[in-house]
């Protein structure tokens, strides 16, 4: 029999065609936009109150402040890495597992800031403003050009990666997302371990996902007394966006193990699961980080609720990335077997 074109073995890997200047250009767009962003955290590291107003709860915090500070300055400058490596000839050399987490990460980190704070400015545009508390206003967590110059180079820096992987992926994997979501053999998406991680993935993430719903609804159950008061539109919006999030990364990885909307070209199911994925188990495992190192006073602290939500939300995004890759590597090496 004839194989399909989405099943025919894979062609030797190809260097990059298209022309070597944009993707210079793009290696250099990234490298710069992550500039401001190191060196505003290495000035804080330092010692720096530079964008740190007066009364923040940041300046009663100074361990936490150094080990956060420094964890985001390692991840940052990982998409330096990256770009060298998505862009030197050297990084096709690289082993795919090696290249595929980190972009993963960064893609999870990175995609609810570029989707979320666009829709926070147009949410306080229509609200007249950053949005109002339900309690006492505090003294300001950052000066409000510190969100402006950081979010500002996140969303930078992803639509620059985002283009520069597509290129690589393009060049190196292409043919492993060609055809249908029906094309896909029974021996990749078919097999146990792929569809029980699916299966248990979307039965956990109702616990996060009616949580978040909750609290982007307005309700303040589970929350801090400090956390609920403080609540603006921008805490609304992100609620909203992480249930976005669960929901894409579900129905995608549903799509793929189960063979679920048959009509539609698999590079769309993957492609979702791997950014909405990768949104909810990055965004979740670093709330959690963050919780376990927060403030000692009570009326900060996160409660329980908020730590075993966080913990459900990067267990779920983990499961569905693990039956992700273990149905791309079966369709590759079912590729490879055949005639």
């Amino acid at each position: 029999m004839t194989p399909t074109p989405a099943a025919s073995a894979p062609p030797a890997p190809t260097p990059p065609t298209g022309p070597a200047r944009p993707r210079r250009l793009l290696r250099a767009v990234a490298v710069v936009a992550c500039l401001p962003y190191l060196a505003l955290k290495a000035a804080w590291i330092g010692g720096s109150r530079v964008g740190i107003p007066e009364g923040s709860s940041l300046l009663d915090h100074r361990v936490a402040l150094i080990v956060g500070n420094g964890v985001s300055v390692l991840l940052d400058s990982c998409v330096i890495v990256l770009a060298l490596v998505l862009t030197r000839p050297w990084g096709r050399r690289v082993p795919a597992w090696s290249l595929a987490f980190p972009v993963w990460v960064a893609t999870g980190l990175l995609a609810p800031i570029m989707a979320g704070y666009p829709l926070q400015l147009l949410a306080r545009a229509v609200t007249g403003g950053a949005g109002t508390a339900a309690g006492p206003r505090r003294e300001p967590f950052l000066d409000e050009w510190v969100f402006g110059v950081v979010y500002g180079g996140f969303i930078v820096q992803g639509l620059a990666l985002g283009a520069l992987f597509v290129l690589y992926a393009r060049d190196r994997w292409g043919w492993l997302w060609r055809g249908r979501t029906r094309d896909l053999p029974a021996a990749v998406t078919g097999g146990t371990p792929p569809r029980a991680a699916t299966a248990v993935a979307a039965v956990l993430a109702l616990f996060p996902l009616v949580v978040r719903l909750l609290w982007a609804c307005g309700s303040t159950a589970g929350l801090g007394a400090d956390r609920a008061a403080d609540r603006t539109s921008d805490f609304h919006v992100l609620e909203g966006l992480y249930v976005g999030f669960l929901v894409l990364a579900v129905a995608a990885g549903v799509a793929l193990a189960f063979r679920r909307a048959r009509g539609l070209p698999v590079a769309v199911p993957l492609a979702t699961a791997w950014v909405c994925s990768g949104a909810v188990a990055c965004w979740g495992g670093w709330m959690l980080l963050a919780s376990l190192i927060g403030p000692d006073e009570p009326a900060d602290r996160p409660t329980q609720l908020m730590i075993l939500t966080y913990a459900a939300q990067m267990t779920v995004g983990l499961l569905l990335a693990a039956s992700g890759a273990r149905l791309l590597a079966g369709r590759s090496a079912a590729a490879r077997v055949r005639p």
